[in-house]
């Protein structure tokens, strides 16, 4: 079996301006979004998704011919690539894919099979009032999630963290609470100042008091002493490491006791097989891996596998947020979005490979 063909379908869906606006310094208008298909010579067809693969047709001619299975060859092409042009691991999650399909099995019953779903989180992207938030996680507990990350940013502070003490007075204990405070990574065009390690350690001290699972990435994500000496001083869970680029630097990131919660997303950053190692080394030192998701269905997916099948949590990041964000305008190139169970659970469905169902028509009327 031999690699014929790689496909990219780029696709570009409206977003609404509101939504877009709470996370992007200059709003975008759009949401892109790339599929990768995968042909083999024998007819199987592997899909991902994740980053916008721009720049990958210059690389293509090394995979076209080769076998679709030999992925430990393909990683350390797409780690070669990596370095110098884009995170192109979209492509691996379409050759797990054929994999899977190959082998009958999910690919989570490949990376172990340690669970059959995991519980998720509603991970929130809009910026609204602390009165608006708070109902709206009563919606979603009402829906079943069992916890629910705000976005808090760093320089609208006060109303940041006046959101996350409504939300908590509004749901009690009977829901978890994350927070993200956004000083990880920055979207293109943001060069404003982040947080110094006092005004961190005091935003971080008051998340702690109101009774916050974690709190993502309080530093940039270089700082690994700051971040450890940020875990010592407060006592709370710090997480991070969504968009590290290499399997090292996580390695170095997890080594440096930085983080309690290791979240790469495999789709952004080192891809399946090296995260899925990372994730074994996360949990034998006794740390919690729960990749970052944001991408789309098919990016959710990738990322539900590696956890399910290493056994990762406690959850696991499920983007939504409406009305802006809805599951619908997050899977719009899926003939079904990702729901979760009534319990808050995203289950691994149980067809070969990653059982993705693309809708082409969707994909026709949205492409770019």
């Amino acid at each position: 079996m031999k690699i014929d063909r790689i496909r990219l379908d780029r696709l570009v869906l409206p977003l609404d301006p509101s939504f877009a606006a709470a996370w992007d310094p200059v709003p975008r208008r759009s949401f892109f979004a790339t599929i990768v298909r995968v042909d083999t010579d024998d007819g199987l067809t592997g899909v991902g998704s994740g980053d916008t693969m721009d720049g990958f047709d210059a690389y293509r001619h090394l995979f076209i011919g080769q076998d679709p299975l030999a992925l430990a060859r393909h990683v350390r092409v797409l780690e070669t690539i990596d370095f110098h042009a884009g995170r192109y691991w979209p492509l691996e999650v379409a050759l797990w894919d054929i994999v899977g399909q190959v082998a009958g099995l999910p690919v989570a019953t490949l990376f172990g099979g340690a669970l059959d779903g995991l519980p998720v989180y509603a991970s929130c992207g809009e910026l609204v009032a602390p009165e608006e938030r708070a109902q709206r996680a009563l919606r979603f507990q009402d829906e079943g999630f069992r916890a629910l990350k705000i976005r808090v940013d760093p320089h609208r502070l006060p109303e940041g963290l006046a959101a996350v003490e409504a939300t908590r007075r509004a749901v009690g204990d009977e829901m978890g609470i994350m927070v993200d405070l956004n000083q990880g990574w920055r979207m293109p065009g943001d060069t404003k100042p982040a947080l110094d390690p006092a005004g961190a350690r005091n935003a971080v001290a008051r998340l702690r008091e109101l009774d916050v699972l974690w709190v993502e990435e309080p530093l940039a994500g270089t700082d690994l002493h700051g971040l450890r000496e940020l875990r010592r001083a407060t006592g709370q869970r710090i997480a991070g490491g969504e968009m590290i680029r290499t399997f090292p630097e996580l390695v170095v990131a997890l080594e440096s006791d930085a983080f309690d919660v290791i979240q790469p997303d495999v789709v952004l950053a080192a891809g399946m097989s090296r995260v899925r190692t990372l994730a074994e080394l996360t949990l034998a030192r006794h740390r919690w891996f729960t990749p970052h998701t944001w991408t789309n269905g098919i990016g959710l997916l990738a990322n539900l596998h590696v956890a399910a099948g290493v056994g990762g949590g406690p959850f696991l990041e499920f983007p939504y947020d409406p009305p802006g964000w809805t599951v619908e305008r997050r899977d719009f190139m899926l003939a079904e979005p990702l729901r979760a169970d009534a319990d808050g659970t995203l289950r691994v469905s149980g067809r070969p490979g990653l059982g993705i169902t693309l809708d082409d028509h969707a994909i026709r009327r949205y492409a770019a």
